[in-house]
């Protein structure tokens, strides 16, 4: 089964899912995750390595499957009063998650499958940042302030610092990634506030 496609399960198969992403996140923090097997998993989750095999196909798709979850934000951004305040916080915690470690570790489980968004090529990943930063310019908006784009958030913050993470020959400073958030601000009411 394509995890990317994966309807949210209930009831056994909901346990079965938590059991295991509880298992995986718990040997990544004991033994780093070099040392996960499949069969290691299924033991500490209760479950036997047939009903891995059979939902996630593999180990990889398994991590993903955790990295989606774990990268799925499970607050709303800090609301400071202003969409600029608001983005200038999220991206500067965005930033700093997505560098750390932990952060690129899960980023590469997602992208290594090449089954990482909905079956149209869309990531999940993106879905989930896009609607953080549309919740903050929604908030902005209801306030009468003049909002940028969520596309050019996505495009001037969000994707250069993705490609320095992934592909550049370094990450990219906290000073980068905070001029690359202020190109995206709005500050005068010549903007569109729509």
């Amino acid at each position: 089964m394509n995890p990317s496609i994966r309807i949210r399960p209930g009831g056994r198969s909901a346990r079965v899912q938590e059991a295991v992403h509880a298992a995986t996140c718990e040997l990544i923090d004991m033994h780093g995750r070099e040392s996960l097997t499949v069969p290691l998993i299924a033991a500490r989750a209760g479950v036997t390595p047939s009903t891995i095999y059979r939902r996630w196909g593999d180990l990889s798709e398994l991590l993903a499957d955790v990295s989606v979850q774990r990268l799925r934000p499970d607050t709303e951004p800090a609301e400071t009063g202003s969409v600029n305040g608001d983005l200038l916080a999220w991206a500067e915690q965005f930033h700093e998650e997505m560098s750390s470690e932990v952060g690129l570790s899960m980023i590469r489980d997602v992208l290594s499958t090449g089954q990482y968004g909905d079956g149209s090529g869309a990531c999940q990943c993106a879905a989930f940042t896009a609607s953080q930063v549309e919740l903050m310019l929604a908030r902005g908006r209801a306030r009468g302030e003049a909002v940028p784009e969520a596309d050019a958030v996505m495009d001037g913050f969000v994707a250069p610092l993705m490609y320095r993470l992934l592909f550049g020959p370094k990450p990219a400073t906290a000073t980068q990634a905070t001029a690359w958030i202020r190109s995206c601000l709005v500050d005068g009411p010549s903007h569109s506030a729509h």
